[in-house]
């Protein structure tokens, strides 16, 4: 089968590791049960920042939180790990900006994720996914963004939302924990 997978927020816990980057750079200690309840995407509402602000110290903080230590959700790596094995086809579909593409491709790598160059696709915005995902005719796709979920309603590939606080909203088949993925494909 083909699988489409996003990357942030979806195998990886982008979110959660900036929210404890930004802890840490700000000098504060807002709680991860505030981190859970959050209904959006950006989290620095959570830190008393305006959208200017937050969109500065994303900027400033975009390496140290794209290319450094932010863990996979549980069980996410092994799940992939267990599909390449078995000889699917694994896409990875993010909406990271061009600049990032050629080192957020060897970040997977270096971390463990069967990636093959020429099923890595980087670059496009939110909205270009759709795209990307109807070229391709994946079995199955994967992501966590309200924006993308929404245009991928009437695709034919099984769509699926990686469960978080602020995608609940979207009336789609939910996935809160990789090893649910086995019984979703049998």
């Amino acid at each position: 089968m083909r699988f489409g997978f996003d990357i942030d927020d979806t195998l990886i816990d982008l979110r959660g590791y900036a929210f404890q980057l930004y802890n840490k750079k700000l000098n504060q200690n807002v709680g991860l049960e505030v981190f859970q309840a959050m209904k959006t995407l950006q989290i620095h509402e959570a830190f008393g920042l305006d959208a200017k602000a937050g969109g500065e110290l994303w900027s400033s903080l975009m390496d140290e939180i794209y290319y450094s230590d932010c863990a996979a959700f549980d069980g996410a790596l092994d799940m992939l790990q267990e599909l390449d094995r078995e000889g699917h086809d694994i896409f990875y579909i993010t909406a990271r900006k061009p600049e990032h593409c050629e080192r957020t491709r060897k970040w997977l790598k270096d971390h463990g994720f069967p990636v093959r160059d020429e099923h890595f696709y980087c670059g496009m915005k939110d909205e270009e996914k759709i795209e990307t995902i109807l070229h391709l005719q994946l079995d199955y796709y994967f992501d966590d963004k309200p924006a993308v979920l929404e245009t991928l309603l009437g695709v034919p590939t099984k769509v699926y939302a990686y469960d978080n606080s602020y995608n609940q909203e979207v009336k789609i088949p939910r996935l809160k924990h990789w090893e649910e993925l086995k019984d979703l494909i049998k």
